[in-house]
């Protein structure tokens, strides 16, 4: 079993924020601009509610994630680099986002998710691309615990084990099992798709580790030497959707495609989903089935949804239903591309139907997250981005 390559943030260490605290007149304009977004509601129709999409702020630049605080207080990540606390429609900057990410493309500062024993030991984690030596980046996970403004005694958990041309597929969602072990998706970094069936890369897999970024003894190929210890499952093109059902402990995902062929899928402890073997997409240049691709093969899992044509799959939450209580037991997908949410109904396991909410209302859906009183947060990925909070009316 490998240890955790770990550093402490001490004096001057490269973890000190590359996010400097807004000035005054920023303060003011952000300020003043919540104040205005928190007054915006709008009053949309769905088949089995009546909803209101009230605006929680604006002015974010690319947010990627929410993580919800105690006292009502939103962590929100943006993806140039900025750690966020949104209180009551404010934005106050968080310094200690460590100063070797490197913000290009997709990459940047991306997940966001708290401990389950946050109100014990304060622990928030981080994913991001980090840079390497070489100008090559890494998805990283980080940890480490507020003190007023500033993320401190922050810790590398993990980071992948082979750097890669910035820029694509970092994956990067984080969700919590039952057992307190923490999954992370980590994309095919884009440029060479084969990497995801390499079992001793990183690269196209769900990680399975423990809080302190170790290897749960129990993972499915810890003793399997053909196959890295951390790996959950493998064959992913690129997981930007997970969520973990609160009760049962099911793990979904949902990944993009080539074109088409985005994915929804269970996930089962040690799975292979194929990619880039087996898709139902297509190459993006040609059209042509992608990389002599078939559309099923023994012993790779099927996805549960083909979606054909794309949604762009984003952030994806689990509906229990004490607030939406027409929703109960189903799951929202977002949509980057398509800028919409899926609403994904069950029936014994079995998806019976699909809806679509808020279709082109607010623009590219980045995260979509249930809140502890059980509303709906979303977050858009757009220059000039912002959380909205969807309740029933």
């Amino acid at each position: 079993m490998r240890a955790p390559s770990v550093f402490a943030m001490t004096g001057l260490a490269l973890l000190l924020a590359a996010c400097e605290p807004l000035s005054e007149a920023e303060t003011e304009a952000v300020t003043n601009n919540a104040g205005a977004a928190a007054a915006e509601v709008r009053e949309l129709d769905s088949q089995y509610h009546d909803l209101e999409l009230h605006t929680v702020t604006k002015g974010l630049e690319h947010p990627w994630a929410i993580a919800f605080l105690p006292a009502d207080r939103l962590l929100v990540t943006e993806r140039p680099g900025r750690l966020n606390i949104i209180d009551d429609g404010e934005i106050s900057r968080i310094s200690g986002v460590p100063d070797d990410l490197h913000a290009a493309n997709q990459g940047g500062l991306l997940d966001v998710s708290l401990h389950p024993a946050y109100a014990d030991n304060g622990w928030i984690y981080l994913t991001y691309a980090q840079l390497a030596n070489d100008g090559d980046t890494r998805t990283t996970l980080i940890r480490g615990q507020l003190e007023g403004d500033a993320l401190t005694s922050v810790e590398q958990l993990f980071t992948q084990d082979r750097a890669s041309e910035p820029g694509r597929h970092y994956g990067s969602r984080l969700a919590w099992l039952p057992d307190g072990t923490l999954l992370m998706s980590i994309g095919d970094r884009g440029t060479e798709p084969p990497r995801a069936q390499d079992t001793l890369d990183h690269a196209g897999t769900l990680l399975r580790l423990n809080d302190d970024g170790s290897v749960p003894e129990d993972n499915p190929f810890v003793d399997d030497d053909d196959y890295l210890p951390e790996i959950y499952s493998y064959g992913h093109r690129n997981i930007q959707g997970l969520v973990v059902h609160p009760e049962t402990g099911e793990i979904w995902v949902s990944e993009h495609g080539p074109r088409g062929g985005d994915e929804l899928n269970r996930i089962e402890a040690g799975g292979n989903y194929g990619w880039p073997e087996v898709t139902l997409g297509r190459d993006y240049r040609t059209e042509d089935t992608f990389n002599d691709a078939v559309r099923s093969k023994e012993g790779v899992l099927d996805p549960v949804i083909d979606w054909t044509p794309e949604i762009a799959p984003s952030g994806l939450a689990y509906v229990p239903g004490e607030v939406f209580d027409n929703w109960a037991g189903n799951l929202l997908a977002g949509g980057l591309r398509s800028r919409q949410i899926r609403r994904v109904v069950f029936d014994e396991g079995v998806v019976v139907h699909e809806e679509e909410l808020i279709r082109d209302e607010i623009g590219r859906i980045r995260d979509v997250r249930k809140s502890p009183d059980g509303f709906i947060y979303i977050a858009t990925d757009e220059p000039d981005g912002a959380i909205y909070r969807l309740k029933p009316r």
